[in-house]
């Protein structure tokens, strides 16, 4: 029958290269290295599957600056079939309300153009914040129903979607209507690698859309730094703490282990929690 799914990604700082701007609180992003954020990966890789077995198209969407227009250049070299990217400066320092709603708007958008979407996913949460909030606040926006970490989904006779997760350690079964929205655990799904074809086709077709506010319309009250009330009242940065490196290159694997275990003896404290490791005390 075919499936419509949106999936959403984020275009991160690297987290080696975070800073934040102490007067508004926000991620500084000129000259930080940017990555996709890499649990969103997952996720995509979930609804390429889908597509694969029951037909369709996967629509990649983001809210971001206009350099995560690479980002949809490499999910496309994935294999999603298109993609969206809602990019105005009225959305800078959203926090994840504003981010949701732009999301969700977003998204009705892409029904209007491309036609009726039957589930939206995400990863789990991100590198730079790690809230878990996108999913569930885009479904409650939609009033769509969702469920997270998922880490397996199939679709069932009567047009809905069967899905497992992980929570603790116990797994659970839902079936759930769709449209539905799903948030996948980290880790669920090894994303595939990019193909020639693919990366050809990002940059020669361009198969995707930049889309402003002025397509949404939203209210400029509702996004951005205006529309987040999430307020940063104090960034507090911590010193580097000098680390002794040494480098080691054993003759074997073993070799390694012991010189190693000889290391972390000569501490004692580290002798005395690997002492009681072995002997159970």
């Amino acid at each position: 029958m075919g499936l419509r799914i949106v999936v959403g990604f984020k275009w991160v700082p690297n987290t080696q290269a975070v800073r934040i701007d102490p007067k508004t609180g926000t991620l500084i992003r000129q000259g930080v290295p940017s990555i996709i954020n890499p649990p969103d990966l997952a996720a995509v890789e979930l609804a390429l599957r889908l597509r694969d077995r029951y037909g369709g198209e996967v629509i990649a969407a983001t809210m971001g600056p206009p350099p995560a227009v690479k980002g949809l250049e490499h999910l496309i070299s994935m294999g999603v079939d298109y993609g969206y990217m809602f990019s105005d400066r009225v959305f800078a320092g959203a926090d994840t309300l504003a981010t949701s709603y732009v999301l969700a708007n977003g998204l009705k958008l892409i029904e209007g153009e491309r036609g009726k979407v039957d589930l939206a996913i995400f990863g789990q949460e991100t590198i730079d914040s790690s809230t878990a909030h996108i999913g569930a606040q885009v479904a409650s926006w939609l009033e769509w129903p969702y469920v997270y970490y998922v880490r397996w989904a199939e679709l069932t006779e009567n047009s809905s979607i069967r899905v497992e997760r992980i929570v603790e350690g116990y797994l659970e079964e839902y079936e759930v209507p769709l449209p539905a929205v799903l948030s996948v655990a980290m880790r669920a799904f090894k994303p595939r690698d990019i193909t020639l074809k693919g990366k050809l086709r990002a940059k020669l077709e361009k198969p995707f859309k930049i889309v402003s506010n002025k397509d949404l319309g939203l209210d400029p009250r509702c996004v951005g730094l205006k529309g987040s009330p999430t307020i940063v009242a104090k960034v507090t940065y911590l010193p580097d703490i000098p680390r002794k490196r040494e480098v080691y290159k054993p003759r074997d694997p073993r070799d390694g282990a012991r010189w190693l275990l000889r290391k972390l003896l000569k501490d004692p404290e580290t002798r005395d929690l690997i002492l009681r490791q072995l002997w159970g005390g």
